[in-house]
């Protein structure tokens, strides 16, 4: 996961989700602008994009549901043939 929140904002949401992944902060908002989730209001969108083994982008969900993204994360990782390990 990566924020533009800076990186004690991203540490506090982490220890109080009790967050198991990296949570990556981009208080200069150049990674977000790079990959085209910096919207007009300066915050980044919530898109998840899925990164093969050789580097480059599978997909991008652009429609990520929060209350089911874990479930929605597994099912394309899935379809993309992802393995497990």
């Amino acid at each position: 996961m990566a924020s533009v929140d800076p990186l004690e904002e991203n540490v506090k949401f982490g220890a109080e989700h009790k967050a198991d992944f990296p949570l990556l902060s981009d208080p200069t908002k150049k990674t977000a602008e790079a990959y085209g989730v910096l919207n007009r209001m300066g915050v980044a969108s919530r898109w998840t994009f899925y990164v093969g083994k050789d580097g480059k982008i599978q997909y991008i969900d652009k429609a990520v549901k929060p209350a089911t993204s874990a479930e929605d994360m597994a099912a394309k990782l899935g379809e993309l043939g992802t393995s497990k390990r």
